[in-house]
């Protein structure tokens, strides 16, 4: 079988981490999609999780205030740093992870990415349905209606930064 010869990344200036991975320290628009390069950051307060947070409870409490706000790009992040943690039962990630969708869900919404807000919002609801009612202090069912609740106002009058979204559903522990 002749080798395949490597093709040279389209991306030529990707920021990459100590690890390798790819990442972005491009500015942020401010609903968190990355602008051209020297063009003014308008999410000049985000911060790393990692560097913010000692643990989940915390991570939780910091994503609850973010998507309040409507800065769902940044909750996300922050529900991101909770799926992927080494203090979560791997029995709930997929929980974690249709939660951190909701969030995912609503920045599309704000971008205008209708199709992208739509399946990821209605992923998140199936993603949560098989846990409790009032999980990991997330009131689950709360969150999954608001959820559906935006995916069906999307696809009724299209995504926008003007959808009527809702606050995060705390619940007790």
């Amino acid at each position: 079988m002749p080798r395949r010869e490597l093709r040279e990344s389209r991306v030529v200036d990707r920021d990459r981490n100590a690890e390798g991975r790819a990442e972005n320290a491009r500015p942020r628009d401010r609903f968190g999609a990355p602008l051209p390069r020297g063009r003014p950051d308008e999410m000049p307060d985000r911060v790393d999780p990692g560097e913010v947070v000692s643990g989940v409870a915390e991570a939780l409490a910091h994503a609850a205030r973010l998507f309040d706000d409507q800065r769902f790009f940044e909750a996300h992040e922050f529900l991101e740093f909770i799926w992927k943690s080494d203090e979560l039962d791997p029995r709930d990630r997929d929980f974690w992870k249709g939660v951190t969708q909701v969030a995912v869900g609503c920045c599309h919404t704000q971008r205008g990415n209708a199709t992208g807000a739509v399946t990821l919002l209605e992923r998140a609801s199936r993603f949560m349905a098989p846990y409790p009612a009032r999980y990991g202090g997330v009131d689950a069912d709360a969150l999954a209606a608001g959820a559906l609740r935006v995916a069906a106002q999307v696809r009724e009058h299209g995504a926008s930064p003007d959808i009527e979204f809702f606050p995060f559903p705390r619940a007790a522990p």
